[in-house]
C-alpha cells in the first residue's frame, strides 16, 4: 500500500514519517501500534507511535 491512501481513522500530522498520506493528515497504515517509553506513564509526552519510520 502507498501513501497515497489516508485512513481517516488515524489522524497524524507527522509528515516526515515514511506512512504519513501524502495528500492528507492522516496515516497510510491499516492499523498503527501505539506504545510508551515509560514504566507508568501519566502524559500524553509519554507515549509513541511504534509504528513511525522516518522517510528516506
Amino acid at each position: 500500500m502507498g501513501t497515497e491512501h489516508a485512513n481517516k481513522c488515524i489522524a497524524c500530522s507527522i509528515t516526515n514519517c515514511k506512512h504519513h498520506c501524502c495528500c492528507a493528515d492522516y496515516c497510510s497504515l491499516d492499523h498503527i501500534q501505539i506504545g510508551t517509553h515509560e514504566a507508568d506513564p501519566t502524559q500524553k509526552a509519554c507515549t509513541d507511535c511504534k509504528s513511525f519510520e522516518l522517510k528516506a
